[in-house]
């Protein structure tokens, strides 16, 4: 149940999912969880809080997964506020729960100025996760350069050197493809070959996204926005939703065409806006998967 096998076989397509806070986002993600299981993903991702804020939570969480569904959990991990000490210990927990997958992140510090931790980088804490056992282990990728990376050389060098330890990665969300296809292209120059998983963010609220987009360095095109705007302005939020889903999708078959090695949506906790993507496409796991033009 390794990502990397999965990779080695064919396409996998596959969410991510974050630690709920509240009673009334814990029923929600339950839904969520109950509704994408029957689209038999390759595999879900839970998300790390900054400093380690939800450990325990995406401990029970990715547990969760693995326990009482048939989806494979794929765990996130960050450097932020640990010590050396604390990381292997989360490593050897999930371990010995069947956890085989985790994705090393460097991580955002934490809002409060808690420490910084003994690791500095992920690539730090790919070395950790393989010094402990043997981990399907993915690192995080920007197409369009991470947002404190000094230079496109630097960042582009530093994640094939990551990424030489590493399994696969798996980008921050774009709009368009033109970013994915520059990054492959400059990992290639650097000699690096691992699967690349593009990122799928699909538009169902202008605002949140926007703000995401903007911490994560993604670039809002300027057409696509209008268009969200003004479905905003004249339909509402069903109307957001469908330019939305529109969008994800032709980006979706755009970056199939390409030849990707599979698809991983942020769903954010909720599941219609990536079945009807699931949907428009036929998509399917495994080696046989490819796109049915809608």
């Amino acid at each position: 149940m390794m990502i990397r096998d999965m990779l080695a076989r064919g396409k996998t397509f596959s969410f991510e999912f974050f630690p709920p806070k509240t009673e009334e986002a814990r029923r929600l993600l339950e839904q969520t969880l109950r509704e994408l299981e029957p689209l038999r993903p390759s595999f879900v991702s839970v998300t790390y809080g900054a400093g380690g804020s939800t450990r325990k939570t995406t401990r029970e969480l990715v547990l969760h997964i693995h326990r009482d569904t048939s989806m494979v959990a794929m765990a996130h991990l960050t450097c932020v506020s640990h010590t050396r000490a604390e990381l292997e210990e989360i490593v050897r927990d999930y371990g010995k729960n069947g956890v085989v997958n985790i994705l090393a992140l460097g991580g955002d510090p934490p809002k409060d100025g808690g420490p910084p931790g003994e690791l500095e980088h992920a690539i730090q804490l790919v070395e950790l996760i393989r010094g402990v056992g043997d981990f399907s282990v993915g690192v995080a990728a920007h197409p369009e350069v991470h947002p404190r990376s000094p230079d496109r050389e630097s960042d582009r060098r530093h994640l094939a050197e990551k990424l030489a330890l590493a399994d696969f990665a798996i980008t921050q969300f774009f709009f368009e493809s033109v970013h994915y296809v520059r990054l492959m292209e400059e990992l290639r120059e650097l000699g690096c070959d691992k699967p690349v998983i593009p990122g799928i963010m699909p538009v169902t609220n202008v605002a949140s996204v926007a703000r995401m987009a903007e911490m994560s360095g993604a670039t809002f095109p300027t057409e696509f926005l209008e268009r969200l705007h003004a479905a905003e302005r004249d339909g509402g939020p069903e109307a957001v939703r469908k330019v939305g889903v529109d969008q994800a999708s032709s980006l979706c078959e755009e970056l199939l065409e390409l030849g990707v090695p599979g698809l991983h949506f942020y769903t954010l906790n909720r599941s219609t806006a990536t079945r009807e993507i699931y949907e428009r496409l036929s998509l399917r796991p495994g080696p046989a998967a490819a796109p049915t033009p809608a």
